[in-house]
């Protein structure tokens, strides 16, 4: 693999992000990757613990954005669509406790496969955002499903409609996030919480976690299928087309339906 990396230290696979040059925006060859290593890893028995994280500057600044423009075949698209649901549905269901390591950035579909970790750690200066209100779509990746059940329905759509750039420090402290930490001790947060867990029944943890996920599994199923077709009729719409206009413009857009 190219765009994502992968190593197993004692029963803790470390996942990373490799696009650093480009801000670790998935692609589609990324989302492939990391799909099939989420895969490998989820059936490798040996492995306990997972960690997703980023290399370079940031976690991950969300989709590529230009990629995803060159993909106006509906069929091409629907099948960009089912792959991160794949990502989506594996990171949260696989039978291992997992961690979203987060540093620099994390926005929209980025955020989304973050926050189907069962721990998200971030810096306190982290920036956060589920950002996809400005180019006039909706969150995918789970994005609905993974902020209500972090915050609730309420704070969830405002959090969706504001699309605002949110603080590490911020995220903490509304419950978005599991923990913040100081600039620059995210790996050391990350060493601080391998720790812990080595020091609980860590298989009893994976039962119940198994438990939930296998409860909440129709529920996500089900956001992400209407993810996937609300996002296809966003695509199509005129909010959309000026959301992407004035992002290659780095203008701020006029929305008008």
């Amino acid at each position: 693999m190219k765009h994502v990396l992968c190593s197993i230290e004692r029963e803790t696979a470390f996942i990373r992000l490799n696009r650093a040059n480009d801000l670790n925006a998935l692609n589609i060859e990324m989302m492939n990757e990391l799909c099939c290593c989420l895969k490998e890893v989820s059936r490798n028995d040996a492995v306990n613990i997972v960690v997703l994280s980023g290399e370079g500057p940031v976690f991950s600044a969300g989709g590529d954005i230009k990629e995803m423009l060159a993909a106006r075949d509906e069929g091409q698209f629907q099948s960009i669509m089912d792959t991160i649901a794949d990502i989506a549905l594996c990171f949260y269901t696989m039978p291992k406790l997992t961690a979203a390591a987060i540093h620099g950035a994390a926005a929209g579909l980025g955020l989304s496969i973050a926050l189907a970790a069962d721990f998200v750690l971030c810096e306190t200066d982290s920036k956060l955002a589920m950002n996809f209100i400005g180019i006039g779509l909706i969150p995918d990746g789970g994005g609905h499903f993974m902020l209500e059940r972090r915050l609730g329905a309420v704070k969830a759509k405002k959090v969706i409609w504001d699309g605002k750039i949110m603080s590490g420090a911020e995220a903490a402290e509304m419950g978005l996030v599991d923990r913040s930490v100081a600039p620059g001790a995210i790996h050391q947060e990350v060493g601080y919480l391998m720790k812990e867990l080595y020091q609980k029944p860590i298989q009893a943890m994976i039962k119940t976690k198994k438990i939930m996920a296998d409860m909440n599994r129709p529920q996500l199923l089900k956001t992400l299928e209407l993810e996937k077709q609300g996002q296809l009729k966003m695509r199509e719409s005129k909010d959309h087309q000026e959301g992407i206009r004035a992002f290659l413009e780095k203008r701020r857009p006029v929305f008008n339906r």
